[in-house]
């Protein structure tokens, strides 16, 4: 998600669009954010959480070689034991912390300096 919101902001840079243009921007870029804040919740919820089951399931490439896309999501998104652990913390916080601390941070930063912009380019008139 970071790597898409890092895409989709460059673009928009130097697409500089109209003010219609950079509301769609701003929506596309707060999916992202969105989004990735989801699957980090997910993943706070793992390390918090863990499941019985001791098993990280096949890695990547697999899944990809022997399933559909379709049964591909679920089982990456389903999470198991080893997979709940924390190797490492920066200031007490893991991974999984921290990224949803960015996503929020970029999705209140979209939604208050584009909003602030919007305003005051309607009072310049």
């Amino acid at each position: 998600a970071f790597i898409a919101i890092g895409i989709i902001t460059f673009i928009a840079g130097i697409h500089n669009p109209s003010k219609g243009g950079k509301f769609y921007y701003y929506m596309i870029t707060i999916s992202c954010c969105l989004a990735g804040g989801g699957v980090s919740i997910r993943h706070l919820y793992l390390e918090n959480n863990p499941p019985e089951l001791f098993d990280c399931g096949a890695d990547l490439g697999y899944l990809l070689e022997a399933f559909p896309l379709t049964k591909i999501f679920p089982m990456i998104f389903r999470g198991t034991g080893d997979c709940s652990e924390v190797p490492w913390t920066f200031m007490g916080m893991s991974l999984a912390a921290w990224a949803l601390a960015w996503f929020i941070i970029f999705t209140v930063s979209i939604i208050v300096f584009g909003f602030l912009k919007h305003l005051r380019s309607e009072k310049t008139i």
